[in-house]
């Protein structure tokens, strides 16, 4: 399918300057941000007690976090959870109170001071140990996994484009985790897989864009190898476009219509594929570029057979 009637011929590498200088402004926003404000961890990785209750009508939150201050859970986090009569309360482990009993300590004060219906959703708890693991295994993870991928690349392709590749990863995955710690974001094993997700689907973009790169260069005998770059990313821009629109269709919908607990995988890798989409055509063309690319290093070596005269007439 082609997206454009006639071949584009953008100069993707003239602009790179720009998109570098982009690019490092959102790297150091989002590293300022997972310094400074941190990942907002959910249950899976903090520990504690996750109460979801349902209320017969709208539900003011001020009221809620009243309660469960004078209940002794003054750094409860409370809000709503999909419509206003819904809400989610995450609450800190307690090393006096088993879990079982504050969800039930919970419920009965919010029953005696609120008016209405309530209905427990369900509860959920998570131990402070189970909370520490899952947070080391999950970084542990994303490094094993650009640890894996920058091999795997340094064998397919030349050292620079396998260099290339890996920075755009590691670009990719510093922003979204940047946007979530932001905005404060929830950030919980959801969001982690979806991070994991984006490492895959950035991975798959840029050794598309790189194989044409190399194919061309073997190919075109004239031309610098900018000029290389930007004609392999206008023959791979069709492909990049529709991949990254129609998947985008899946995820605006998962976003929209399927519910509260997969908003967050959901939002991460609709940042993953945008960001990924554009590391692909500039971080990682442009990182093998000013690493110094060039037709003689993907030139195919000829063996020279034993007994075999080589013809070096022009």
């Amino acid at each position: 399918m082609q997206l454009f009637k006639n071949a584009t011929q953008f100069d993707f590498m003239g602009k790179r300057k720009p998109a570098i200088a982009l690019s490092v402004v959102l790297l150091l926003i989002s590293i300022g941000a997972l310094v400074g404000k941190g990942l907002n961890f959910g249950l899976d990785f903090t520990g504690g007690t996750l109460i979801e209750l349902g209320y017969s009508q709208a539900v003011d939150l001020k009221p809620v976090r009243e309660t469960l201050e004078s209940l002794g859970f003054a750094e409860a986090v409370v809000q709503h959870f999909g419509t206003a009569s819904d809400i989610l309360i995450r609450i800190a482990p307690d090393a006096d109170t088993s879990n079982a009993e504050i969800s039930n300590i919970v419920m009965d004060a919010l029953k005696a001071s609120e008016p209405g219906e309530i209905q427990m959703r369900r509860v959920e708890f998570v131990g402070p140990q189970v909370g520490e693991e899952l947070t080391n295994d999950g970084g542990l993870a994303m490094i094993y996994a650009l640890i894996c991928i920058l091999v795997y690349v340094g064998f397919r392709f030349e050292y620079r484009l396998a260099l290339g590749s890996v920075m755009a990863l590691v670009h990719d995955v510093v922003i979204t985790l940047g946007i979530f710690a932001l905005f404060q974001l929830d950030f919980d094993l959801t969001v982690l897989a979806a991070v994991l997700a984006v490492i895959g689907y950035s991975l798959n973009d840029t050794i598309v864009v790189f194989d044409r790169i190399r194919e061309n260069f073997r190919k075109m005998r004239k031309g610098t190898s900018e000029e290389v770059i930007n004609v392999s990313l206008n023959q791979t821009l069709t492909r990049t476009v529709m991949t990254s629109f129609t998947t985008l269709l899946v995820l605006i919908a998962l976003f929209i219509f399927g519910g509260e607990l997969i908003h967050g995988f959901a939002t991460a890798l609709i940042i993953g594929v945008v960001v990924g989409t554009y590391s692909s055509i500039y971080v990682a063309s442009s990182s093998a570029l000013m690493l110094g690319i060039s037709k003689a290093d993907l030139m195919p070596v000829v063996v020279e057979k034993e007994g075999e005269e080589i013809d070096d007439r022009p």
